[in-house]
């Protein structure tokens, strides 16, 4: 089973995503796939079987809530990274499917819960104003910064700062910043003339983060610490947290969820 297929509730990580991206108001949506996970593009296509059980069965609001997660013909491409050669290596491989427009990225492993706008919003208002590319960003502790890309900034306000550097995975106490990038972009097609040289970085892999540094001297790159909580789902802990945040927010079974919590805690 493909981890973008695992479901936080009710719903797989990868329609929480997509949900995401088409609140924004992104019309289309390109996804970057491997071997196994054509379950991912049955996902998102008409399901004929379960529609006719579910109309003999008067299921109408089930049926409801298919339509509407159903993207309209046209809306999806499909396209696969046949080597695992890093996040910069997968967007490559979309380059003919984007062409030479922005886009959007949002990695699917990485929810986002908010108590307004998403994640993806929030950053469409910040390109709105400054143009350019554009980083969600968050907080996160020293000892953890290892693990991400880390954005150098310049002092900003109202939580939108400019970028004047990064780096992948910095060495143990050589962060510039306690701010990581958090799997939500703005960027511009330049980026794929970049990763067409196919350099490595950390870990052997085609890293996004170092195509953008050799981008930010060109164009501009603006970081917003946006407001919600990530939850990192290709963790276990990150996994379990999301579902236990995104069924407590949820207004049908929310109130129910927190008795059962109680008695297990």
């Amino acid at each position: 089973m493909p981890k973008e297929m695992l479901t936080v509730v009710d719903r797989p990580l990868i329609q929480h995503v997509v949900d995401e991206a088409r609140a924004a108001g992104i019309e289309h949506f390109i996804f970057i796939t491997g071997r196994n996970k054509s379950i991912i593009e049955d996902h998102f296509d008409k399901q004929v079987e379960l529609e006719e059980a579910l109309r003999e069965r008067g299921k109408t609001m089930e049926l409801e809530l298919l339509s509407r997660d159903l993207p309209e013909p046209g809306q999806t491409s499909f396209t696969r990274q046949q080597s695992p050669l890093g996040l910069g290596h997968a967007i490559w491989c979309a380059r003919d499917l984007v062409g030479d427009e922005p886009f959007a990225l949002l990695l699917p492993d990485v929810l986002v819960q908010t108590s307004g706008a998403g994640c993806l919003a929030q950053l469409l208002d910040v390109y709105a104003e400054h143009g350019g590319n554009v980083l969600a960003v968050e907080e996160t502790d020293s000892e953890d910064l290892h693990n991400y890309g880390v954005v150098d900034v310049e002092t900003g306000e109202n939580d939108i700062y400019p970028v004047k550097g990064m780096v992948e995975k910095p060495a143990s106490g050589s962060a510039p910043s306690n701010m990581i990038i958090m799997g939500r972009y703005i960027l511009q097609p330049e980026i794929f003339d970049i990763l067409q040289a196919g350099e490595t970085g950390a870990g052997g892999e085609i890293q996004l983060t170092d195509a953008m540094l050799k981008l930010l001297p060109s164009q501009s790159f603006h970081a917003l610490k946006y407001k919600g909580r990530s939850f990192d789902c290709g963790s276990k802990v990150g996994f379990l947290a999301a579902n236990v945040a995104f069924a407590l927010a949820r207004k049908d079974i929310g109130a129910t969820f927190v008795q059962e919590l109680k008695k297990l805690l």
